[in-house]
């Protein structure tokens, strides 16, 4: 499985739009849509910036990790 699908499924749980996760990124919806779609690659810093957002880790959302491990906020 792809970032691109882990993207779209993590936001689909949480019943949120793109749009929504776009404004965290600072970034426009259409911009987000090509995380999700494969279209554009995601940036590293983005991708830490959503595993902090979805409290994951970076290895469920790289594909290396096949549960997402919620991460010790503490």
């Amino acid at each position: 499985m792809n970032y691109a699908k882990r993207l779209k499924d993590l936001r689909e749980d949480r019943d949120l739009t793109q749009e929504s996760v776009a404004k965290v990124l600072k970034t426009t919806q259409s911009y987000y849509a090509q995380y999700e779609n494969g279209k554009r690659e995601l940036p590293f810093s983005r991708a830490i910036e959503l595993a902090k957002f979805y409290n994951i880790s970076l290895d469920y959302l790289a594909g290396v990790a096949e549960t997402p491990v919620e991460l010790n906020t503490k």
